[in-house]
C-alpha cells in the first residue's frame, strides 16, 4: 500500500555540456523518469532534478578552440539538453545549471562550511590530471598508451600539473566512509560497485585538491578571487542547490533532503560515493540514501565512441522508432546497473513482439470486439468462472510484485517482465475463451469474458504508465478512464470499469515496425 504524504527525491547526474546529448544521456534520463513516474503514481510527493554541469577545464578549452566565450558555449549546449528532456517526455521538476546564481550561492556556502570545519587548507598540488575526466589519478592507476603518453582508466590522456591549490582533508574520512558502507549496505548499488568503492577507500585516500588557480572559468573561491572551485565540488553541490541550499531551514530542503536516489553512470561512481559523502559529512549534512550506478550502452556490440562514428542522437532514434518504443526497449532490454547492447534487430524484435503483438494486439482486439458486439459500451458481466477470477487475481497481484521489484533494486527489466507475464496470461485467456465464438450461442458469457479482459487491460495500462506514458495514456483514453483514476490507488476494486460506459472506436496504440532493413 502506498505511503501517504511521503516524499521521494531523485536526481540524475548533471550532464557535462561540452557536446550534444547522445543515447547514453537519454538512457539515464529515461530510467530516472520511469522511477519518478512510478513513485508519483504510487502516492509519493516526488522531487525529480536534472541539469547541466557547465564549468571545468574541458568546457573552457572546447570553447576556446571554437573561438567563443565559455558562457555562450555552454548556453548553446545546455539548450540542447533542455530540449532533450522535452522530446523524451522527461517529467523533471527542476533543471539546475551550475552557472546560475543560485548554484554559485550554494557552492560557495558549502565551501565556507568546509573551511569553518577546518576541512580545507592551502598547499601546493603536483600530480597527474585528466582534463577529459576532470579527475586526478595516482601513477599506479595509469597505463601507457601509444607513443608513451600516460592514460587514465577511461583512456583519456593525463598531464602533469603543478600549482598553488586549496585541499580538502579527504584522507581523514576513510573510516567514516567505510563505516557508512557497512551500516548501509544498499547505499551503493549495484553490489559490484559497492565492492569496487570499498576496495578503493581501503587502499587509502589522499587529500583532494579542490581549487584551480590557472583557470578563470568556474565559481570563485570565497575570499580568494585568484582561485576557482574544483569542478566536481561545484558540480556535486547541484543536488542540494535544487532543494534550496544553503537555506537548510526552508520547507523545500527539510522536505526533500536527503535524496532517496542519485542515478549516475558507472564512470563517475568514485565522485558520488567517496568525494560527495565526505564533503557532506564534513559540512554536517545528511548523506543521500542510495547512489545507483547504471552501465553503458553498446551499439551493435561496440561502445559508443565519437572516433568510431557510432554515437547515436536520441532525437534520431525517436524519429526512427518512436518515443515510447525507445523508452520500453531501453528499460526492458538492459538490466539496470549492467552494460547493455543496442541494435536495430533487437529493438525491432521488442517493438513487434512485446508491444505490437502482445500488449497492443491484446488491447486492440478486446476493444474492437466490445465496439462491434457490445454496443461500444463496457459490457455487463455475469458470474465469474474460475478462469475469469484467476486472470483478475493475477492482474491484481501485479502492483505489490512490481513495487517490491522497484523498491529492492530498480530492476525495471524484471518489473516489465512481470507485467508482460500477465499480458501473456490475458492473451492465452482470449484464445481459450474464444469470445468471437460465444457471440451467437452465449452472448452473456461473451460479455463477461470481454469485461474481464477490458478490466485486465485497464490494470495493465495503469501499470505501464511509468515506462510508456504516452501509449498508456492513449489506452486509458480508449477505456474512458478519468484522469483522476489513473494512479496506482485506482487499482482498488471500487475503481473497476463501470458497465454501460460508452467507449470510443479503438485505434491501435503500438503499430508494428515494418522496415526490417538494417541501416
Amino acid at each position: 500500500m502506498a505511503a501517504e504524504n511521503k516524499t521521494f527525491y531523485l536526481t540524475t547526474a548533471i550532464s557535462y555540456v561540452n557536446g550534444a546529448p547522445h543515447l547514453g544521456h537519454a538512457y539515464e534520463a529515461i530510467a530516472s523518469d520511469a522511477l519518478a513516474r512510478f513513485k508519483r503514481l504510487d502516492g509519493f510527493d516526488v522531487m525529480f532534478l536534472t541539469g547541466t554541469d557547465e564549468y571545468g577545464e574541458k568546457n573552457a578549452r572546447t570553447a576556446a578552440k571554437a573561438g567563443i566565450d565559455p558562457q555562450a558555449f555552454v548556453d548553446g549546449n545546455t539548450a540542447k539538453f533542455k530540449d532533450m528532456a522535452g522530446y523524451l517526455n522527461i517529467s523533471n521538476d527542476d533543471f539546475v545549471r551550475t552557472s546560475e546564481p543560485r548554484h554559485h550561492r550554494a557552492s560557495q556556502a558549502i565551501w565556507q562550511k568546509l573551511v569553518d570545519a577546518g576541512e580545507i587548507y592551502r598547499g601546493n598540488y603536483s600530480g597527474w590530471y585528466s582534463v577529459r575526466d576532470e579527475a586526478y589519478f595516482t601513477e599506479d592507476e595509469l597505463t601507457k598508451g601509444e607513443g608513451g603518453a600516460f592514460l587514465a582508466p577511461s583512456g583519456a590522456e593525463v598531464e602533469w600539473v603543478e600549482e598553488d591549490s586549496y585541499f580538502f582533508r579527504l584522507s581523514s574520512w576513510s573510516d567514516r566512509l567505510l563505516q557508512h558502507f557497512d551500516d548501509h549496505p544498499d547505499f551503493i548499488q549495484p553490489q559490484s560497485r559497492r565492492n569496487e568503492v570499498t576496495s578503493f577507500v581501503k587502499s587509502g585516500l589522499r587529500d583532494l585538491s579542490v581549487s584551480r588557480r590557472r583557470l578563470t572559468w568556474g565559481i570563485r573561491v570565497p575570499g580568494d578571487d585568484d582561485h576557482v572551485m574544483y569542478v566536481w565540488l561545484d558540480a556535486l553541490t547541484n543536488y542540494i542547490t535544487g532543494v534550496g541550499y544553503p537555506d537548510e531551514d526552508s520547507d523545500t530542503f527539510k522536505r526533500y533532503w536527503p535524496a532517496d536516489y542519485h542515478i549516475i553512470g558507472k564512470d563517475i561512481v568514485r565522485f558520488h560515493t567517496v568525494y560527495w559523502p565526505a564533503f557532506l559529512l564534513a559540512a554536517g549534512l545528511a548523506l543521500p540514501k542510495h547512489v545507483f550506478c547504471h552501465g553503458f550502452l553498446n551499439i551493435e556490440g561496440q561502445k559508443m565512441s565519437k572516433s568510431l562514428g557510432n554515437v547515436l542522437a536520441p532525437q534520431d532514434m525517436i524519429g526512427r522508432y518512436g518515443l515510447d518504443p525507445i523508452r520500453y526497449f531501453l528499460l526492458r532490454e538492459v538490466p539496470f546497473g549492467q552494460d547493455g547492447s543496442f541494435s536495430h534487430e533487437s529493438i525491432v524484435n521488442r517493438i513487434n513482439s512485446d508491444l505490437a503483438n502482445d500488449l497492443g494486439n491484446l488491447a486492440q482486439r478486446v476493444l474492437s470486439m466490445i465496439n462491434k458486439n457490445c454496443g461500444a459500451v463496457v459490457p455487463q458481466h455475469g458470474d465469474l468462472e474460475p478462469a475469469d477470477q484467476a486472470l483478475l487475481d493475477s492482474a491484481a497481484a501485479l502492483l505489490p510484485a512490481v513495487r517490491r521489484i522497484i523498491d529492492t533494486d530498480l530492476a525495471f527489466h524484471n518489473a516489465l517482465a512481470e507485467i508482460w507475464r500477465v499480458v501473456g496470461d490475458a492473451n492465452r485467456y482470449v484464445d481459450v475463451q474464444a469470445p468471437w465464438e460465444l457471440k451467437e450461442n452465449d452472448p452473456d458469457r461473451m460479455a463477461t469474458v470481454l469485461y474481464v479482459l477490458a478490466e485486465t487491460v485497464r490494470r495493465l495500462a495503469i501499470l505501464v504508465q511509468p515506462y510508456v506514458p504516452q501509449s498508456a495514456s492513449a489506452m486509458l483514453d480508449q477505456l474512458v478512464v478519468a484522469a483522476g483514476d489513473r494512479s496506482f490507488a485506482a487499482l482498488d476494486e471500487d475503481k473497476r470499469l463501470k458497465p454501460g460506459t460508452p467507449l470510443p472506436k479503438p485505434d491501435g496504440v503500438f503499430p508494428r515496425f515494418v522496415d526490417e532493413v538494417v541501416p
